[in-house]
């Protein structure tokens, strides 16, 4: 899931649904899984190989998103890239991606549970870090240190130092994602996820969008609310820090008017069911269309 831009929308035909952005990226993406676009065998569909997704083409995934010239989807070409480089990377690594038959994303689970410990317990970081070592190279245009991918981390001119490694802003914002996504699947597969705060707040459009609706950060200048940005852009890299920062000081007063706890309360539900929502409904309160306070030039890979 990537931002798909407001006029993008996916018609389910098994449903009659109608519907875009996330849930709509969603249900397209089930749906191709379940006729099989991403599996190399057409007698088992539900599936993902390598093998396949290094080969999918842009026909193929246009027509599974629906996108035309009536119904464009932001940054297709960029989610192809990344599919096409998954797929090439898991193939590539056999030990980390490997199935029965065949490498697969899929295999990420069995790498993942070598890691629980004898309580059957997975880490949240640990998630995490799985992620940005397996999947750091499918990420295009990042930064690198010593030949290796950073994803998605920015430099900032307040960090400047001599030390090179030490000015970049992390922030991983689909990987985090990612990890949270798969803590729920875990948990049916038997395994318990521990420290899932060990993961930080997601810096990217709605949450931090909420902040910037409601006044709680403020443009030194309005012309940043008026022009587009790269990601890279100081401006962004400041306001998806300051984002990160804010969730974390969210988290306490919320849980203490809910009169819960951390651990029954952690910081992916305020995100989930809190700040990301509420971060759509101001934004489609003050906008038409509901779109984000910032203009920022997307490609499908960062948010």
């Amino acid at each position: 899931d990537a931002g798909a831009g407001p006029d993008w929308r996916y018609r389910d035909a098994g449903t009659g649904i109608v519907c875009g952005r996330s849930e709509g990226l969603a249900l397209a993406s089930l749906r191709m899984f379940e006729q099989g676009a991403f599996s190399r065998d057409p007698r088992d569909p539900l599936r993902a190989d390598a093998e396949r997704l290094a080969h999918l083409d842009l026909e193929t995934l246009s027509a599974g998103f629906q996108t035309g010239a009536d119904n464009p989807l932001t940054g297709l070409e960029g989610r192809l890239a990344l599919l096409n480089a998954l797929g090439c990377v898991a193939a590539e690594d056999r030990e980390g991606f490997a199935r029965a038959d065949a490498a697969r994303p899929g295999g990420l689970f069995d790498a993942l549970a070598a890691r629980a410990n004898d309580q059957q317990a997975i880490r949240g970081a640990h998630i995490l870090g799985l992620l940005l070592e397996k999947l750091g190279a499918i990420w295009p245009g990042r930064h690198e240190i010593a030949g290796i991918s950073l994803g998605d981390c920015w430099r900032h001119p307040a960090l400047r130092r001599a030390d090179a490694t030490n000015s970049y802003v992390p922030f991983h914002k689909l990987s985090q994602w990612m990890s949270y996504s798969l803590c729920e699947p875990l948990e049916q597969a038997g395994f318990t996820v521990s420290d899932v705060d060990g993961l930080t707040g997601l810096a990217e459009y709605r949450n931090g969008g909420l902040f910037l609706d409601h006044g709680v950060i403020v443009p030194r200048d309005d012309a940043l609310l008026s022009r587009a940005h790269q990601v890279g852009d100081p401006a962004i890299v400041a306001w998806r820090a300051l984002t990160i920062a804010l969730l974390d000081r969210l988290a306490g007063p919320v849980r203490e008017r809910l009169g819960v706890s951390a651990e029954a309360f952690p910081l992916a539900r305020l995100l989930e069911g809190g700040t990301w929502a509420a971060g759509r409904a101001i934004a489609a309160e003050k906008r038409p269309g509901g779109g984000p306070p910032l203009t920022i030039v997307a490609d499908g890979t960062v948010f």
